[in-house]
């Protein structure tokens, strides 16, 4: 589905669940049927998830809806950010729960509006909205990481992403990863996450390297060199153990290898299973 078509069903969602849950109908006037379109939509909700004494929701809005009007760009991308959460999470049912609940979609929203910020030279803003993003969300995401649009953080506790990295479009990263330096260096030293690219859980990806388009990186692993296109890396540290299983690791979710033949396997004893399951 189109943006258009992702509002309207959350449009229609929000009348059936204002009928269902009579307590929740102020959220889904104020932050669905109220609203024109779902920037402006999220533009609310955003400001009331980071209300703090020192920025007041509806000054948060105003900020949020005026950066929208700024600059068609971020409608873009959450539009984008939200059809892929909704393709690639078995969990999501409707499109609300990810409009209003779902803080991986929301600490990416907010990392949106920080980059123009920063971009355009208001860093204290953009500082300002990761502090609070980092506080609310439990992710930290820097305001000049360049991220592309359909990115999918599934869960996002403890996602951390540095100052110099890109993240270009169709990636998808779970909870408690890293996209770090490795050291006190300044200039260019974070990851460089290539095109439909799928990390696992827990991962930890350090230092100004590349993870080739469509490669795949096992939860908990730790990478620490450059990872060929259509691969899939695992362990401690990280290394190629074959191929990235399909086309579209970041839409597929798919994070089983099949077990190795024979002649690829290690001295030490293979599991039981058929397969080993390297995240999610």
């Amino acid at each position: 589905m189109n943006t258009t078509e992702l509002w309207q069903q959350a449009r229609d969602e929000a009348m059936t669940i204002s009928r269902q849950e009579p307590l929740l109908t102020p959220l889904m006037l104020g932050a669905v049927l109220n609203r024109s379109t779902l920037g402006a939509g999220l533009a609310y909700r955003l400001g009331q998830r980071l209300a703090h004494p020192d920025l007041a929701a509806n000054q948060l809005i105003k900020l949020f809806d005026e950066l929208l009007d700024g600059d068609p760009a971020i409608s873009d991308g959450i539009g984008q950010d939200l059809a892929a959460v909704i393709e690639r999470d078995p969990a999501i049912r409707q499109v609300t729960e990810v409009l209003l609940y779902l803080k991986g979609f929301h600490a990416l929203t907010v990392h949106r509006f920080a980059h123009v910020l920063w971009q355009t030279g208001r860093r204290q803003m953009a500082r300002y909205l990761q502090s609070r993003s980092s506080e609310v969300f439990q992710t930290d995401i820097h305001p000049a990481a360049r991220i592309g649009n359909g990115v999918f953080i599934d869960h996002a506790t403890g996602v951390v992403i540095g100052e110099t990295t890109v993240i270009e479009d169709e990636v998808s990263l779970l909870q408690g990863v890293t996209l770090g330096g490795t050291g006190k260096e300044a200039g260019d030293r974070h990851p460089k996450i290539r095109r439909g690219v799928l990390i696992g859980a827990g991962a930890k990806v350090l230092g100004n390297i590349e993870i080739g388009e469509g490669a795949r990186i096992g939860a908990g692993s730790v990478v620490l060199k450059t990872v060929p296109p259509h691969t899939t890396a695992v362990g401690v540290p990280a290394r190629v153990v074959g191929d990235a299983g399909c086309a579209a690791p970041s839409r597929e979710m798919q994070h089983c290898l099949d077990k190795p033949r024979d002649s690829q396997r290690s001295a030490q004893p293979a599991p039981s299973s058929s397969k080993l399951c390297c995240g999610r």
